[in-house]
């Protein structure tokens, strides 16, 4: 019930963080083409912050080592078998936008934006957990680069090495896991220096959430708010991406006897509601921006209901 509550309070404050951003289009204060330059800010600045933040709390073991590349591969090899299960059942479609969209936004979890301090709250003496998270974002961003982008645009060259190691994502990851590793910190104990260092990295990190909330209000603030129900694509992204696919990967982590923490973490962050990401892709990308929107939208209003109920199985 602790978790049910605490999951419940997390994400009704998240999504009030999203109305600065719907009056700032509604007054005219932002002009929505300026919307595609905050998802850049929170994609190419805040998330590699974030990524260095997480693993800066963790302390490196073997154990926890092994657990993170086991978690890694479990995590993309599943995202991979959905992505591909709803590409082969929309392939005669694939020239809608809409169902290339539907078809991403079936498995990406906001695992980091918003599963960061889901899990940071839940489990409050683990410092572990947010290492956790940033494998599964650098998983999501490895296919998001790569396969998602590719399927948006139908542009086959984004299936390359080139993007693949060339992303925000892996580059801060270049330089998060030496630190992690090695176990130096980037902290005031090495430093006065490194202490501000880590205030600035704390601060931008932290801006990942409500960054992420006051894009989704900017927007919700250009779409007719009826079109969020309309829609049956965005009721079954919705109910594919925050019932069954965490339902389904719980089952495997089972089967599979994995670590219990690992475990829960996996299911939390996959219990998530539709990533904020595929928004953001579309935005880069220029393509599908309302249809991700609506999605992303009505999966996070969703999510206040769907997320506790989940939160419930652990």
């Amino acid at each position: 019930m602790q978790a049910f509550l605490t999951t419940l309070i997390m994400v009704g404050i998240m999504l009030l963080m999203a109305i600065p951003g719907y009056i700032l289009i509604k007054t005219k204060a932002i002009k929505p083409d300026s919307i595609s330059a905050f998802s850049k800010v929170l994609m190419f600045v805040c998330q590699p912050a974030l990524t260095i933040y997480s693993f800066n709390k963790a302390d490196f073991t073997k154990e926890l080592g092994i657990n993170l590349l086991i978690f890694f591969g479990i995590i993309t090899a599943v995202q991979l078998i959905f992505i591909g299960f709803f590409y082969l059942i929309f392939r005669k479609k694939m020239e809608d936008i809409n169902y290339r969209i539907t078809t991403i936004a079936t498995t990406l979890s906001n695992c980091s934006f918003l599963g960061v301090p889901l899990l940071e709250a839940i489990f409050p003496n683990s410092p572990n957990v947010a290492a956790y998270s940033m494998m599964y974002f650098l998983s999501m961003n490895l296919l998001g680069w790569t396969l998602v982008s590719a399927i948006i645009t139908r542009d086959k060259k984004y299936i390359s090495v080139k993007s693949m190691i060339i992303n925000p994502a892996l580059l801060s990851m270049v330089v998060a896991l030496p630190l992690f590793f090695t176990g130096f910190k980037i902290s005031a104990v090495n430093g006065q220096f490194l202490g501000q260092l880590e205030n600035m990295i704390n601060i931008l990190g932290k801006m990942t959430t409500p960054l992420c909330m006051l894009v989704m209000g900017m927007r919700l603030a250009t779409i007719k708010f009826k079109n969020l129900f309309t829609n049956w694509m965005q009721y079954f992204a919705v109910g594919i991406n925050q019932i069954m696919f965490p339902l389904f990967v719980l089952g495997i982590l089972y089967l599979l006897n994995v670590d219990k923490e690992l475990m829960l973490c996996m299911y939390i962050m996959c219990a998530c509601p539709i990533a904020s990401v595929v928004q953001n892709y579309a935005e880069i990308l220029g393509e599908g921006q309302a249809t991700a929107a609506n999605m992303v939208l009505l999966g996070s209003m969703c999510s206040i209901v769907t997320l506790p109920v989940l939160a419930l199985l652990i």
